[in-house]
Parts: C-alpha cells; structure tokens; sequence
C-alpha cells in the first residue's frame, strides 16, 4: 500500500459555513490544525486540502484568501517541490478519495522528507527573525502574555479557537 492510500486518507466533503468573526476577520472554526497529520505523515497537508475544498466552493473567506497557497500552503509546496496551483488542480479534478490519492502520489515526490517538513512546521516563528512577527500577530489577536503561544502554527490554533 502506498503512503498515500492509507485508509484514514483525509479529504473534507460537506463542509457547512462554521464561520465566526475575530480580530483577523472571518474566522474559520472547521479548518483541520495544522497540528493534523495527514496519513502520510505530513503536518498541515490536511489543512490545506480544507482550504482548497473551501475555495473551490467559494467558502474560503476574504482573510484566508490573502494567505491561501502562500504561508504555510506555500511553504509546504515549496519542502515537495510541487506548485500550489497543481495541488489544487489534483483537488478539483478528483471527485473521490482514491482519485485525489492517485493524483497527489503522482505529483509528490517519493520521498517527503516529513521528519524535515513537521519540524519546521512546529517551529515556525521561533526563529530570531520571526519572534518579532510571531508577538505581533500575539498581541493583534489579544493574546500578547501568552507564553504557551509558541509558534505559528500555535497561533493559528488559537485564533480558530482550538486553545483556550
């Protein structure tokens, strides 16, 4: 079997409009954390499949669109060496599970180095460079004294009311 036919494969079907209002615009509060893992190990992959299932529905929001296969997204696309739109195209030309399987294994490469991948992902904005960046968006979101808010991918967490 391969990595990305796994029976837990994720993809989101029926996505309802689980929409609040935050400090960073329209909150999205069904979105996957980056934390997920998809089946084939990669952290965030499930997220950005829900981005892309949501912005070919035309429920991807206004404050995700500014971001959508850039960030994460893109950082993700840039560690397969894989363009953002062909992700997306494998999205919107599969109507089944096995279908986008097929398709993602076809354009990633055999090795994903996921080891590689989750330990920028759980690392993200803590370099020296980031920290700044990292405390702005903190305070932005009201969330300024949290010390437990370490990276991006925890505050994005935060922000989608995933942490209390």
């Amino acid at each position: 079997m391969n990595i990305l036919t796994k029976p837990n494969f994720f993809i989101l079907t029926n996505i309802d409009d689980n929409i609040t209002e935050g400090p960073t615009g329209a909150i999205l509060l069904d979105l996957p954390s980056p934390y997920q893992p998809h089946a084939c190990g990669l952290l965030h992959l499930p997220r950005f499949l829900a981005k892309i299932q949501k912005h070919l529905e035309g429920k991807l929001p206004a404050s995700y669109q500014r971001n959508f296969t850039k960030g994460f997204d893109g950082f993700l696309c840039l560690h397969l060496g894989v363009d953002p739109d062909v992700i997306v195209d494998c999205v919107k030309e599969s109507s089944t599970k096995i279908q986008l399987d097929e398709k993602l294994l076809g354009v990633f490469p055999k090795d994903l180095k996921v080891h590689i991948w989750n330990r920028k992902v759980v690392q993200m904005g803590m370099s020296d460079m980031a920290l700044d960046k990292l405390e702005e968006i903190k305070v932005d979101l009201g969330a300024g004294a949290r010390d437990d808010l370490r990276c991006f991918a925890d505050v994005i967490d935060f922000d989608e009311g995933k942490l209390d």
